[in-house]
């Protein structure tokens, strides 16, 4: 079959390289220019780079424009493949071709279409993850399945973890959803509406620790925030502390949400959720931190005094 792809980052490098090596001609590539969005510039592969190397003509654009759909109806493709499109593709475009838009989404839909749905999946506990390969319809993230596959979520896995297990599916993904499409073979599943979640971009702000919120809540959060993600982070006497590693308290502790309170284990207990004050509640142990200069230190050297609070400002 005659492709053309969008793509951006890593998710459309791999994209690309399965294209380039599945025997179909790639006939346009269509990506965004570089960014400077402190989650753009992470996993940053260059379609572009790739698309060069092999001489497939290339389009740079942060939306589809009138040039676009020409070049794309000059390029006739049989079908369009897309991952990490970072805006609406309109049905003119995604239409066009007879096979219509397949596109590549990192999580289990219905559930986690939108943005960032491996952070967002690992910090509600979820205990698998996946990409999904399906058709592009009106809605985003929405369209009939082709076909979907799932890796677990370890106790210890971070989203830098994830992200390494759900890219390595790409590959195999996107030449397994052609080869059926191809050869008529694809049976597309409609997606269960009910059971869809939709969500944000997210931002350095969506990075900050809520002490009101369970201690294993807050741990799943750092894991989801793990390098090169900018860090799950709080606020000590008026500086920045990024939190690179904490546990789930063993004790039970009581108080205010974000007191500084004891030390267990290699770390220092922080009180954690909403109902801390009954003392029922587990606390944050923070074992590990970045401080404002950058340099990453074990907690007790930065919370050498117990008492007095983090806080989300």
């Amino acid at each position: 079959m005659r492709v053309a792809m969008f793509g951006y980052q890593t998710w459309g490098h791999r994209t690309l390289q399965a294209l380039l090596e599945s025997g179909h001609e790639v006939v346009l590539v269509v990506t965004h220019p570089k960014s400077e969005h402190a989650y753009e510039k992470i996993w940053d592969d260059s379609v572009a780079d790739l698309a060069a190397e092999h001489g497939v003509p290339t389009l740079l654009r942060n939306r589809p424009d009138d040039e676009l759909v020409t070049s794309l109806k000059e390029a006739d493709p049989d079908i369009i493949v897309a991952n990490n499109w970072r805006t609406w593709i309109p049905p003119e475009i995604f239409t066009l071709p007879r096979h219509g838009t397949l596109n590549v989404h990192d999580s289990l839909l219905p559930a986690y279409a939108g943005f960032s749905p491996l952070i967002w999946a690992l910090i509600n506990g979820e205990e698998k993850v996946g990409v999904t390969a399906h058709l592009m319809d009106e809605e985003l993230d929405a369209g009939d399945i082709i076909l979907q596959r799932a890796v677990p979520v370890g106790p210890a896995d971070t989203a830098t973890d994830l992200f390494h297990r759900t890219v390595d599916l790409i590959g195999p993904i996107v030449r397994d959803a052609l080869m059926l499409i191809d050869t008529g073979r694809a049976t597309p599943i409609t997606q269960d509406r009910s059971k869809a979640s939709f969500f944000h971009k997210r931002s350095v702000e969506d990075s900050r620790i809520d002490w009101t919120w369970p201690a294993q809540d807050i741990e799943r959060l750092v894991r989801a925030q793990s390098d090169p993600y900018p860090n799950a982070y709080t606020f000590y006497r008026g500086e920045r502390l990024r939190v690179l590693k904490a546990s789930v308290s063993k004790g039970v502790y009581g108080g205010t949400p974000g007191r500084v309170f004891i030390r267990e284990g290699d770390g220092v207990v922080i009180v954690a959720g909403a109902e801390a004050r009954r003392g029922r509640s587990h606390g944050l142990v923070i074992e590990r931190v970045r401080t404002e200069s950058g340099a990453d230190l074990p907690a007790t050297e930065v919370l050498r005094t117990m008492g007095g609070y983090l806080s989300d400002r």
